[in-house]
């Protein structure tokens, strides 16, 4: 392979992933287990270096979205505040001893009433934006973190995050449903129940989970059946909360394909259409907007 014009960084938590670019196609593609969460931040560097020193040149562009411009990653990128306009989000420049790197940071959004934060998914919406151009309404981004953001003239207006992802890592891993809850198998009807039952009765939800440890032991339901049926609790809880952002809304969702149909069938149930497209094209897209809005050449 060719030397790329640019290397794409999406910098997460747990991992890091670099995509090798030659305008806006990618070349190749990499990944490693150095997430913010694991280095310090004179570790970025090398970190970095160690998955892609072999694509480098004289003078690389790395662009870069997620934890790395957090206040514990490599430089910190400061929040942009909502409305944001993203495709005005200045980059923040890292600083680099390697001479064959030209690291620049995208910056987060926040909004300050009620308090809420992103980082990486405003690059997300970005690519989106930018491939769906005039593009207005909501946005789900379903992860470990959900976002739900409302889009208008290019700008994140508000937005609502949801610990969906992560509640459900906790009570199927640590909680007493993890006796229960022991397989990857799935039950398309438990989840269509579970769903159905949050969303008529969001204030049952803590009984309701419960429930799905009390029918194994009394009923003996399937392992299959009751990891679908949390999924749905959760899933319907949050479209419960987050229905002033979708009803009457047109919706796209913005995710990997595992999880985003979940939302997509969700959101179906309640006679919302939402149009699905993977998060790590929409993550590419966004880095290379930026790229252009910064005249960095290709």
């Amino acid at each position: 392979m060719s030397k790329p014009d640019w290397i794409a960084v999406d910098w997460g938590t747990s991992h890091l992933r670099a995509y090798a670019m030659s305008g806006g196609a990618v070349l190749d593609e990499r990944v490693s287990d150095d997430g913010m969460g694991s280095l310090e931040r004179d570790q970025f560097e090398d970190a970095l270096l160690r998955l892609v020193s072999d694509w480098l040149g004289d003078r690389t562009p790395v662009l870069a979205c997620g934890m790395v411009g957090a206040r514990q990653g490599w430089v910190e990128a400061p929040y942009v505040t909502t409305p944001a306009a993203v495709d005005q989000i200045k980059m923040v420049n890292a600083p680099a001893e390697d001479l064959r790197l030209d690291v620049r940071l995208l910056p987060g959004v926040k909004q300050v009433e009620p308090a809420d934060v992103m980082r990486g998914e405003e690059t997300q919406i970005a690519g989106f934006l930018a491939l769906n151009k005039g593009w207005d309404g909501v946005i789900c981004l379903p992860g470990t973190h959900s976002k739900w953001a409302l889009i208008s003239a290019d700008e994140i207006v508000s937005f609502q995050t949801f610990m969906t992802g992560e509640l459900f890592g906790l009570l199927s891993q640590q909680s007493v449903l993890r006796h229960t809850v022991t397989t990857d198998g799935w039950d398309e009807s438990a989840f269509a129940d579970g769903l159905s039952d949050a969303m008529s009765r969001p204030e049952k939800l803590a009984a309701k989970l419960f429930s799905i440890r009390a029918k194994n032991l009394v009923n003996g339901t399937a392992a299959e059946v009751a990891r679908a049926r949390l999924s749905g609790l959760l899933i319907g809880a949050e479209l419960a909360a987050a229905r002033p952002y979708w009803l009457g809304q047109q919706v796209a969702v913005v995710g990997a394909p595992e999880v985003a149909r979940l939302y997509v069938t969700a959101l179906a149930e309640q006679g919302v259409p939402a149009t699905h497209v993977q998060g790590d094209r929409m993550t590419i897209a966004g880095l290379n907007a930026a790229r252009l809005r910064e005249g960095i050449s290709a």
